[in-house]
């Protein structure tokens, strides 16, 4: 169920997210974010298929599909509210980056794609939409997800691996909160 639910909900998110946050500059990226997210988790279920379900620090085709939908999704949340092309440019290239040094190089190359990646969503979310509310998908995404992934692989402990999809969720629950705070703020100032 923690692996099923973080399929299930980001694409929820990404249908109700169709034509809405006209607010946005690519507000039609939004929904496609949010589906990335989801198949990015889809394509982590199938990996541990393929594991007995228990979690091993591997590289395989479905663990680059998990790293290269999470890398789009989020890098399709950044591209939605910014109206820069040397920053969109920015953003593809560390997108591409993440995808491709995953096959050609490493694993760990890819992650350090994805903490820049990262970076830039939580610096242009904060810059575009001063939410506080946006604290929380480092806490959640990042710091949690992280911390419970560090206890499985040192442990070996597989009730760690229960804790990361529902924070990861969390993270993207955070996501569409922002963007429905912000829809609702926009249409207070109209």
């Amino acid at each position: 169920m923690a692996h099923l639910q973080a399929v299930v909900l980001p694409i929820v998110f990404g249908f109700k997210s169709i034509n809405k946050f006209k607010n946005l500059k690519h507000y039609f990226l939004i929904p496609f974010s949010f589906v990335f997210l989801g198949l990015a988790s889809m394509f982590e279920m199938i990996d541990h298929t393929k594991t007995d379900w228990i979690y091993i620090d591997h590289s395989s085709l479905f663990n680059w599909l998990f790293y290269s939908f999470l890398a789009l999704g989020l890098t399709s949340l950044t591209i939605s509210i910014i109206k820069n092309k040397f920053l969109i440019g920015i953003n593809i290239f560390l997108c591409f980056g993440s995808i491709v040094s995953y096959l050609l190089i490493d694993k760990t190359v890819a992650l350090f794609f994805q903490v820049m990646i990262s970076i830039f969503l939580i610096v242009n979310w904060q810059r575009m939409f001063k939410d506080w509310l946006l604290i929380a998908y480092p806490i959640f995404g990042i710091i949690f997800t992280t911390f419970f992934g560090t206890n499985l692989a040192i442990t070996g402990n597989q009730i760690w691996h229960i804790f990361i999809g529902p924070s990861g969720t969390l993270s993207v629950l955070t996501f569409y909160l922002v963007l429905k705070r912000s829809k609702k703020q926009f249409s207070e100032i109209l």
